[in-house]
């Protein structure tokens, strides 16, 4: 059973912040830029919630971290874990925010822009800079949070736990005459009580529902002799859990075993190619093989995989022409489908890391199809 995770710490955001500017100027940027979001909690410790006032992390090679904030957010900014890490500069309301941002930049330069910056104050930006240019971090710098250390895969591998957790305890509950809304509020509160402090969806695709991958749980009535696919996930500890299996209401049929059969046979090829060195197409190849092979190709409509960590999907992907080498350290899904329109889908999923000389699942409840009442 995972332990609680240490608590990071100054200096862990400190390296993070180096790290992250080195990378910075490898790539041939004048630094990054980082607004709210995942970014920012991963490189400092710091939630704020996006506003129209301008809160921006200012990272350039060979200086240090300053974090522009509102003057009335300056104290939330100061309690964070890496605020020792960093300078705080702040601004007045009333005052121009582009204008204490500019001196810290430079007159020229590309920099990278973490994805979910606001456009109004990149347009601030680039007013006050005209000479300097912007490209996305996931472009940039794409990998800049995709290894994780040995206190970031402690907290996945609690995420993954728990979302196990919460599987096993869905098998108890009734499903046959109950509605997919129902069902998936029972897998909220189950992931929540499995110590989630966010729940970030709980797909419940009954029947035909199942054959479109990210349904909506809805009002449909599950019945005897459906297959339900059950997706589901969250933050715990502030990493990400995502986990499915398909489960069958009664006995399935020869058919619907078949097609199960086949994606459990797929997710195991995918997890098999994951080592060191290996391309991420690789492992989509492997799982897509299988389900080729059967005459299901067409059926599998969507990438084996995704990175997560502080979100639930960041790079790297596991998609044809995602070349990107797997590293000890990285964290994603592998996790194939078959979708049949107007009948059912199934997909598989587990939390994967890479090894020193593989994979480790962070999910380990039983890949076969479960019977449900």
């Amino acid at each position: 059973m995972p332990t609680t995770p240490a608590d990071f710490t100054a200096a862990d955001y400190r390296a993070r912040m180096a790290r992250a500017a080195d990378a910075a100027a490898d790539a041939g940027l004048a630094g990054l830029l980082v607004a709210p979001g995942p970014d920012l909690v991963h490189l400092t410790g710091y939630r704020p919630v996006p506003t129209e006032r301008l809160t921006l992390l200012v990272l350039t090679p060979g200086r240090d971290p300053v974090l522009v904030v509102p003057t009335l957010e300056a104290p939330d900014a100061e309690q964070a874990t890496g605020a020792p890490a960093l300078t705080l500069r702040d601004w007045t309301d009333g005052t121009d925010p582009y204008a204490v941002t500019a001196p810290l930049l430079g007159a020229e330069g590309r920099f990278g822009v973490s994805d979910n910056a606001w456009a109004m104050h990149l347009i601030g930006l680039q007013r006050a800079l005209p000479g300097t240019s912007h490209v996305s971090l996931t472009e940039a710098l794409p990998m800049l949070r995709a290894v994780k250390d040995a206190q970031e895969l402690a907290r996945l591998e609690a995420a993954g736990a728990a979302a196990d957790d919460t599987y096993r305890e869905i098998l108890k509950v009734p499903f046959a005459g109950r509605e997919e809304s129902e069902v998936a509020a029972d897998l909220a509160a189950l992931l929540r009580q499995s110590g989630h402090s966010q729940v970030d969806f709980t797909v419940v695709g009954s029947g035909p529902n199942g054959a479109n991958p990210h349904h909506e749980a809805g009002d449909r009535t599950i019945l005897h002799g459906d297959m339900v696919v059950l997706d589901f996930g969250g933050l715990k500890h502030g990493y990400g859990s995502d986990t499915t299996r398909t489960v069958h209401v009664g006995e399935p049929s020869v058919a619907e075993q078949r097609v199960h059969d086949v994606v459990r046979e797929a997710q195991q090829a995918g997890f098999a190619a994951v080592r060191p060195g290996v391309a991420c197409q690789e492992v989509d190849r492997a799982a897509r093989a299988v389900i080729t092979e059967f005459g299901y190709g067409r059926n599998f409509i969507h990438r084996t995989g995704h990175g997560i960590g502080v979100t639930t999907h960041e790079p790297p992907y596991m998609i044809e022409g995602e070349e990107q080498p797997l590293v000890p350290g990285m964290c994603f899904s592998i996790e194939p489908g078959i979708y049949l329109p107007g009948r059912f889908g199934v997909r598989i999923e587990d939390i994967v890391t890479v090894t020193e000389d593989g994979g480790l699942r962070f999910n380990n409840t039983p890949r076969e199809m479960a019977i449900v009442e």
